[in-house]
């Protein structure tokens, strides 16, 4: 079922309805398991009982098997799914965690502040990762010249530059369209799989703008050129051999294409070129690409210089606002050409609201129970984060991570005592575990569901959650542990 085709008729009509009824249902079974599975507290502070990560792995488990069994019926209600889920979590939060904990001052008590904080960074999120993809629909890139394996390459070489000046969300969303038309009549799969592996994971290590971890770490007192100045060998090892397999891969396609023409009688397609010949459209596009880049540091600067200003996501809400103008602003010409359409936001953004929520239980277990899980090495540091990256949202999970790392409170000042310390190995193995493992499934980084949603819009096959995730095994999982035995241990 297209994307679109969700917009029209009954389900427009119906579907609102059902994601309230959802959301309500959800926050009643929530606040029924409290009578259930009564909340406990150590020394005044909440114990997460471990059965609470269940409504995570049960949405996991539905992402990832229900587009298989009933594709139409899930493309139908996967946000009833989502909202109830994540509702169940939520009333049993704010029903059960009444108290107020150490740490969490304000008046609110514990569970609310930490549904509160779910919303926020739900807020952040989806006004990054949607401006980002309003904001490029107004950006038209062209690139001239048929697809074959070295351009390709370069076009991911560009993209995992580019991710480190504007993040992998925005280097995805700007050359996602023009990868996809450049390989037209002999786009796969594999490409658009290479394509997460690379532009929109592993590309964005050398920056904190280039992924949602690395800029927390940069919140958090990590100096910026640190990322570039100690994991410029990672970067160029796991892109590098990225792009080797990626043109191995591609070259097995192309004869494949060229063979199956030829068996069916069609002539064949023009030469490839050797480099991509780029025209780029929209200037007041690529304008509002940088103002949206800039809004990722605006809290922090107001926090800097106006002392006592109110804690509220301004940097997102101007994200949102520049995203509205640039929509509004730009050429239909260029929107068509783009394809442009709503629905990949729209399923991001419903989906995640599920994610975020049903997230909170599992970080707050990995938060209180962190230390307890043997972690004294860079490969342990390493390993644990990336397999959490690959299934929990990367941010917070570098985040927990860095917090078991550092001595004491999680500020400026710890981190430059771990970074002396221990001259930045553990530092090194969080950040890559947690960028490059987030490449290991759809929801491990923002873009990916993005860009498999794109690229589904586009008519591309993409695999399953289950079949993604193996190809990451089978092509990705080898790099890193090279990436691990040379550099990390």
């Amino acid at each position: 079922m297209k994307g679109d085709d969700l917009l029209e008729g009954r389900f427009l009509w119906h579907g609102p309805r059902l994601w309230v009824a959802s959301t309500l249902a959800g926050g009643l079974a929530g606040w029924g398991l409290t009578h259930v599975l009564i909340p406990q507290y150590a020394d005044g502070v909440p114990k997460i009982p471990l059965v609470l990560v269940a409504p995570f792995a049960l949405l996991l488990l539905s992402i990832a098997t229900f587009p298989l069994i009933q594709p139409r019926a899930w493309h139908r209600h996967f946000p009833d799914v989502a909202f109830f889920l994540g509702a169940l979590v939520a009333g049993y939060y704010i029903a059960g965690y009444t108290q107020g904990a150490p740490g969490h001052a304000g008046g609110m008590s514990y569970g609310a502040e930490k549904v509160v904080h779910a919303g926020l960074e739900y807020y952040a999120f989806i006004a990054l990762v949607g401006g980002l993809y309003v904001v490029s629909g107004g950006v038209l890139i062209e690139v001239k010249g048929r697809a074959g394996p070295l351009y390709n390459c370069l076009i991911m070489l560009v993209g995992a530059v580019l991710a480190n000046v504007v993040g992998t969300t925005g280097a995805s969303m700007l050359l996602i369209r023009p990868f996809m038309r450049a390989n037209q009549g002999r786009l796969h799969f594999l490409h658009v799989v290479m394509f997460i592996f690379i532009v929109s994971n592993c590309g964005g290590c050398l920056t904190p703008i280039g992924d949602p971890p690395l800029y927390l770490g940069y919140i958090k007192g990590v100096p910026f050129l640190w990322t570039l100045t100690h994991l410029w060998r990672d970067w160029a090892f796991t892109v590098g051999v990225l792009l080797a397999i990626f043109y191995a891969l591609d070259t097995v396609i192309e004869s494949r294409v060229t063979a199956q023409r030829r068996s069916a009688g069609k002539p064949d397609l023009p030469e490839a070129a050797w480099f991509p010949r780029v025209s780029i459209r929209g200037g007041a596009g690529l304008l509002c690409l940088a103002l949206m880049i800039g809004g990722v540091f605006l809290d922090p600067l107001l926090a800097r210089f106006f002392h006592g200003l109110p804690h509220l996501p301004y940097g997102a809400t101007f994200q949102i606002a520049i995203a509205a103008i640039a929509y509004a602003r730009a050429p239909r010409e260029i929107l068509e050409r783009n394809d442009f359409s709503f629905f990949p936001v729209k399923e991001v953004g419903l989906l995640f609201i599920g994610i975020f929520l049903t997230m909170i239980p599992a970080l707050g277990y990995l938060a209180a129970n962190g230390a307890k899980l043997g972690l004294d090495s860079p490969t342990a540091f390493y390993f644990g984060t990336g397999t959490l990256s690959a299934v929990l949202d990367n941010a917070p999970t570098y985040l927990n991570f860095l917090q078991v790392a550092v001595p004491g409170e999680l500020n400026r000042e710890s981190v430059e005592a771990m970074l002396a310390a221990a001259d930045g190995h553990i530092l090194a193995a969080i950040s890559t575990g947690a960028v490059f493992f987030g490449a290991m499934t759809y929801i491990g980084n923002g873009p990916n569901f993005m860009v498999r949603t794109i690229a589904e819009s586009a008519e591309v096959k993409m695999p399953s959650f289950f079949g993604f995730a193996m190809w990451a095994v089978v092509l990705l999982l080898p790099v890193l542990v090279a990436q691990w035995w040379l550099f990390v241990r």
